[in-house]
């Protein structure tokens, strides 16, 4: 950031520019890390079952087929790029609370939600995918 006016009293807006910067990439970081681990749990057993029917019993989603299950993944990924576009763009608003319960917020909400979404999206994807007839 460049202050081009020099005028002290910006500092204050400045630092919250920084801040909600730093919170929205902690945000964004912190959905993105619980979605690849909800996906990787979910595709994989999907993927493998046919290589390792012992993975059968994780198999809890009980996708079509493993080549749905990876294009369901697939398209699940582009949707949530588009999704998280307004997001990183918007920001997250900016409130003046301790860092403890910055995180505890993101975790509840993006950490949480990029664990139970993928299950949804995907699975519903999949069920979209069986019903054309593409998986």
């Amino acid at each position: 950031m460049v202050d081009l006016d020099s005028n002290p009293t910006k500092l204050i807006e400045i630092v919250q520019i920084g801040k909600q910067m730093l919170m929205t990439r902690g945000a964004l970081t912190t959905f993105s890390i619980a979605n690849d681990v909800a996906k990787y749990f979910a595709i994989i057993p999907a993927a493998f079952v046919t290589t390792y029917p012992a993975l059968q019993a994780l198999n809890l989603m009980r996708l079509a087929t493993p080549a749905s299950a990876i294009l369901s993944a697939v398209i699940f990924n582009a949707l949530v790029i588009i999704f998280l576009i307004p997001l990183a763009l918007r920001g997250i608003k900016y409130r003046p609370v301790g860092a403890a319960t910055v995180l505890r917020n993101n975790l509840w909400i993006y950490g949480l939600g990029g664990l139970i979404v993928p299950f949804i999206g995907i699975k519903l994807i999949d069920m979209i995918l069986a019903a054309l007839g593409l998986a």
